[in-house]
């Protein structure tokens, strides 16, 4: 008899939700003569395209938030191409081409020790095996698991040694740090020994304060660096123990010039052979694109050996233009050498723009339902491809010539790293492409 009463009320509370519904007039209907007030309006969807998210159970849902990610590129004006300095041909001296061989840079290294860091050093088992070696050396023993510190870090030590330098003197040193250090600012180097490579011979000792011209701190939430911390140098830090040695002529009275990075070529070296033969007839010839060699004079001696050199390295002549492109892409930085030509041809660039844009939509399930909220990902690609005719290039016979027609081409420096790139592939561009 409950159950039956129950179903009772279900049913009148089901046909009292429909009243509404029921006495709603039809569009069509007259209206009524007699007043009587109006019915409320429920509004009901009649097919899925009318659902609507804010709507759900026929109650409004609240209004959900929307986020949209964009990304722009756009181009800034710079300035306008200049020309600036003198179109003539430029002298430069000898020793701007070439370098006398065995007079060389050396290179010594070694690993040390730094001190006096607050907090910011290793943690290593090499750092606490280094405070035991240090200790050692001043007599006391520690276990290696108990020389644990902070305030200690294992570095790298370089120093270079200019040729000709003697023991005494004291030149800069670099320091890095080898392991988990944070940062070298404020230690102190403890004395070590810097070797040539093959850690033989001992030409230097490096100690001293540290100086990164860097800084960092760091809270619970924000850290905050500037340069590098773990990077630093000592200037004079490095005292040379022994000197390297760098003669200057060799058994045979042969005097070598080999030419620098990137100055090398056969023109090069004959020229240089010809303006000092200038000076000594006879003296000078070219082996190959990188080496010339000087006969000595026999009559000469060895106090006059450096005014030799000196009077060969201060002859000044005209180099060999050079026909190389050198291309920085992380920077966009172009240099063009003065020997760079191109041939006629035809360039076009087209440029294609992605546009991709997030709009989440949220998704609030209605009152009293088993439902979630869910958030639906709403994503807009927009790709835009510029319509780009193509452009005779004419020819171009030298360096003024061939900067007005890569400027008539109007590009970004990243679009003309691309053009380059691909008119050396077809041939237009007649140099060499350098990519740093």
């Amino acid at each position: 008899m409950h159950a039956m009463k129950s179903l009772l009320a279900l049913q009148l509370l089901a046909l009292l939700a429909l009243a509404p519904r029921a006495q709603r007039p039809a569009a069509t209907s007259p209206a009524p003569t007699a007043p009587t007030s109006p019915a409320p309006v429920v509004p009901v969807p009649t097919k899925p395209a009318d659902l609507d998210l804010g709507v759900l159970g026929g109650v409004q849902a609240p209004t959900q938030p929307k986020g949209q990610s964009t990304s722009t590129v756009r181009v800034v004006p710079g300035r306008p191409p200049m020309v600036t300095g003198r179109d003539s041909k430029i002298s430069v001296r000898v020793r701007d081409l070439m370098a006398v061989r065995g007079q060389e840079d050396n290179v010594v290294q070694g690993v040390g020790l730094v001190t006096g860091l607050m907090g910011t050093g290793d943690t290593s088992a090499a750092a606490r095996q280094a405070i035991v070696n240090l200790m050692l050396t001043q007599g006391i023993k520690l276990d290696p698991q108990s020389a644990s510190s902070a305030n200690i870090a294992v570095v790298w030590v370089e120093a270079t040694l200019p040729p000709g330098i003697k023991p005494g003197r004291q030149i800069d040193c670099r320091v890095s740090s080898l392991y988990d250090s944070k940062s070298l600012v404020g230690g102190t180097l403890v004395r070590c020994e810097l070797t040539e490579a093959a850690g033989v011979y001992v030409y230097g000792t490096a100690s001293g304060p540290i100086t990164t011209g860097a800084f960092s701190a760091e809270g619970e939430s924000a850290t905050a660096v500037r340069n590098s911390t773990t990077v630093g140098t000592i200037p004079l830090g490095c005292k040379v123990e022994r000197d390297v040695p760098a003669p200057l002529v060799t058994e045979n009275g042969s005097l070598y010039l080999d030419a620098r990075a990137l100055k090398g070529s056969f023109g090069n070296t004959v020229r240089v052979s010809e303006v000092l033969n200038q000076l000594y007839p006879g003296s000078a010839s070219a082996l190959d694109a990188m080496t010339v060699r000087v006969q000595v004079p026999l009559d000469l001696s060895v106090d006059d050996q450096v005014p030799f050199v000196a009077s060969l390295l201060d002859r000044e002549l005209v180099p060999e233009t050079t026909a190389r492109v050198v291309i920085n892409e992380r920077t966009g930085v172009i240099v063009l050498g003065e020997g760079v030509r191109i041939t006629r041809g035809a360039v076009t660039k087209g440029n294609l723009t992605v546009t991709v844009s997030e709009t989440p939509q949220a998704s609030q399930p209605g009152p009293l339902s088993n439902g979630a909220t869910t958030t639906l990902p709403r994503t807009s690609l927009l790709i835009e491809e510029e319509a780009s005719a193509l452009s005779i290039v004419n020819g171009a016979a030298d360096l003024q010539e061939v900067v007005e027609v890569l400027n008539v081409l109007g590009v970004t420096p990243r679009d003309m790293i691309q053009i380059l790139h691909s008119m050396s592939q077809s041939g237009m561009l007649h140099a060499e492409i350098l990519t740093l």
